[in-house]
C-alpha cells in the first residue's frame, strides 16, 4: 500500500491527507482489531469497531472502507451530511448515529442511518417512528443508559429501561436491536470494569426479560480510551476514533 500522508483540512477542520501516513492508519486499524480479538467476551464473536470518523474527511473515510471498516460512527448531521455526499460512491459504509439526536434533525438523516445508538426518550423516538413511516422504513436503534448517573450525561436510569423497552411495542417503525452506554472519561480500569460488568449484567437480564418488540443483540459501549475493557466485559460494538487517527 502507498503511504500518503494526512493533513488538516484549514477550511474545513478535518482530518484529511497528509500529516499522518496510510500505513499508520493501516497499523492503527490493525491493532485496534487485534485487541479486539484477544479481548473476546465469555464466547462471543470478537466486538465489531465502529470508527468515529467525526474529526475526518471524506477521504479518510473511504480509505478506511478500503482496509475492511464498514461501520462509521458520525454525530453531528451539520457535518456529517456533507461528507456522507463526497464519499467514494463505490464504498460501501454503515453508518451508525452515535451522539444526542435532536429532534428537529430527524428528518435530515433518516434515510441515510444504518442503526440509532442514542435513543434517550420518547418524544425522540416518536419523531423518529413519524418520519420513518413516511419513507417506509424500519430503523434499528441502540436505547442510550447512564449506567453512571452523571448528570452531564443523557440516557436512561436503570430504572427506566426496562418501563421504556415494553412501550416499543407500539413503534412499528423502530425496532431495538439492544442497548449503549457512554463511561465516565477515566483511564481509572478499577473504576470502569464495573461499570461495564453492569451493563453487561443488564443487557443480559433484559434479554430473558423478552420485550415485545424488542431484539437484545447489541451492546455498544467502550471508546478510544477504554475499548479493551468494554470488549473484555462484554460490548458487542465499540466506538473507537481517535486511537485509529492519531
Amino acid at each position: 500500500m502507498t503511504a500518503i500522508d494526512f493533513m488538516e483540512d484549514g477550511e474545513s477542520g478535518l482530518l484529511d491527507f497528509p500529516a499522518l501516513s496510510l500505513q499508520k492508519l493501516e497499523m492503527n486499524v490493525k491493532k485496534a482489531l487485534d485487541i479486539l480479538h484477544k479481548n473476546v467476551y465469555q464466547t462471543s464473536s470478537p466486538a465489531k469497531l465502529i470508527a468515529v470518523t467525526k474529526t475526518v474527511s471524506p477521504r479518510v473515510i473511504s480509505a478506511l472502507i478500503k482496509l475492511g471498516i464498514q461501520d462509521i460512527g458520525e454525530n453531528r448531521v451539520q457535518a456529517a451530511l456533507p461528507k456522507l455526499l463526497q464519499i467514494d460512491e463505490a464504498a460501501d459504509f454503515r453508518l451508525h448515529w452515535i451522539g444526542r439526536l435532536q429532534t428537529n434533525k430527524v428528518k435530515d438523516i433518516i434515510d441515510k442511518v444504518f442503526m440509532l445508538h442514542s435513543l434517550d426518550r420518547l418524544h425522540l423516538a416518536q419523531e423518529i417512528e413519524r418520519r420513518a413511516a413516511e419513507k417506509s422504513l424500519v430503523i434499528p436503534a441502540l436505547v442510550q443508559v447512564n449506567i453512571a448517573g452523571e448528570s452531564r450525561k443523557t440516557g436512561l436510569s436503570v430504572e427506566e429501561v426496562l418501563p421504556f423497552l415494553r412501550q416499543m411495542k407500539d413503534f412499528r417503525n423502530i425496532r431495538v436491536k439492544g442497548l449503549m452506554a457512554m463511561m465516565p472519561l477515566t483511564d481509572d480500569a478499577a473504576q470502569l470494569e464495573p461499570l461495564f460488568k453492569e451493563m453487561r449484567a443488564l443487557f443480559d437480564r433484559l434479554k430473558a426479560e423478552a420485550a415485545d418488540g424488542v431484539e437484545m443483540e447489541e451492546l455498544s459501549m467502550g471508546m478510544s480510551q477504554d475499548y479493551e475493557i468494554a470488549a473484555r466485559c462484554g460490548a458487542t460494538m465499540v466506538r473507537v476514533g481517535t486511537a485509529l487517527f492519531q
